[in-house]
């Protein structure tokens, strides 16, 4: 692991910059909190801690706007769709993806995992690298009850009794092989699979 430092500037800076763009939203100690949040989730995982900081941003950034729409604080541009899997390394990761990918920012997309692992599946980012397809957040996040609030749309792949349910939420549950100890070939099916259930579920969302 590096071990290259993060003075306090740094969050700091990114607290000040939150602060000013959530002005009239949140309070800069809630703003404060929610920083500090993404850090201690993501700190213990980094393997590169000199992209800490720039994932906490986006941990950050991404709480802070679900929240903001689960509470109807901030108007949704596009729809929301969720994808929901036990560990969020391996279905619901490849069906963001997948989405984000094929939907030309159409949507917006989130990811999350009932019991989050601490690392994505390799081979799952091998599958999608073949298609040319990154992941924008690479690592595993805990579903939250915000999250749920703020999608439009929620997918659950094996933990459907996990996910909490609200009125005037579609949901759909996807029966989808787990990838975890898969080989590549097998990954590639079931990237597949997703892809193809993805493809249809646009379709529909945005008719």
């Amino acid at each position: 692991m590096s071990t290259a430092p993060h003075t306090p500037d740094t969050y700091d800076r990114l607290i000040d910059d939150l602060t000013y763009a959530y002005d009239g939203v949140f309070s800069p100690e809630t703003i404060a909190t929610v920083v500090h949040e993404a850090r201690a989730l993501l700190e213990p995982r980094a393997t590169i801690t000199q992209y800490l900081p720039i994932f906490v941003a986006k941990q950050a950034r991404e709480q802070l706007m679900t929240v903001a729409q689960a509470e109807g604080r901030v108007a949704k541009q596009v729809p929301e769709i969720l994808f929901v899997c036990v560990h969020n390394a391996g279905r619901s990761q490849m069906a963001a993806a997948l989405t984000e990918h094929l939907s030309a920012r159409k949507v917006h997309v989130r990811s999350a995992g009932s019991e989050p692992v601490d690392t994505v599946n390799p081979t799952v980012l091998d599958a999608l690298a073949e298609r040319g397809i990154p992941l924008s957040a690479p690592y595993p996040k805990p579903l939250t009850h915000s999250a749920v609030q703020a999608a439009d749309v929620i997918v659950t792949m094996g933990c459907g009794d996990a996910c909490p349910v609200f009125p005037g939420k579609r949901y759909e549950d996807w029966d989808v092989a787990d990838p975890d100890g898969q080989p590549l070939d097998v990954v590639r099916d079931i990237r597949d699979d997703i892809q193809q259930r993805v493809t249809r579920l646009l379709r529909d969302v945005l008719a």
